[in-house]
């Protein structure tokens, strides 16, 4: 069975930092691109970014831009994600998932391209 596992996930003040992790198992990591997503109270899931499997290509929403890193290492089965200058606005459950191409094409930035989730870790930034 495909399982994601998120974590890292907690509160961090306006401004701070944050490292999320996804551990994977159940199928083979290097073979697909993965992403990370975020679903804020009230609002629908939320493109965050996204990374092909051999690292070689990332995308991120505006939103994120400049301020979070997708990574991931093929040998450990994780995915992370590197959040920095973080704002209010960023306080959401973030999930990683798992696409169904190896390669960023397609349509990468909507849910329907995805075939594996993880259960969510809440990140709140708040003062």
């Amino acid at each position: 069975d495909v399982q994601l596992v998120e974590s890292g996930g907690g509160l961090v003040q306006p401004g701070g930092s944050l490292r999320l992790s996804c551990a994977v198992s159940g199928f083979t990591f290097k073979d697909y691109a993965m992403s990370w997503v975020r679903q804020a109270p009230g609002k629908v899931r939320e493109w965050v970014a996204s990374i092909n499997n051999w690292s070689s290509a990332r995308a991120y929403a505006d939103s994120v831009k400049g301020r979070f890193t997708i990574s991931r290492d093929n040998a450990k089965n994780t995915l992370y994600l590197q959040m920095n200058s973080m704002k209010p606005e960023d306080t959401a459950v973030y999930y990683c998932a798992k696409y169904q191409q190896s390669k960023l094409v397609g349509d990468y930035y909507k849910m329907e391209g995805y075939d594996g989730w993880g259960q969510g870790t809440q990140v709140t930034v708040s003062s």
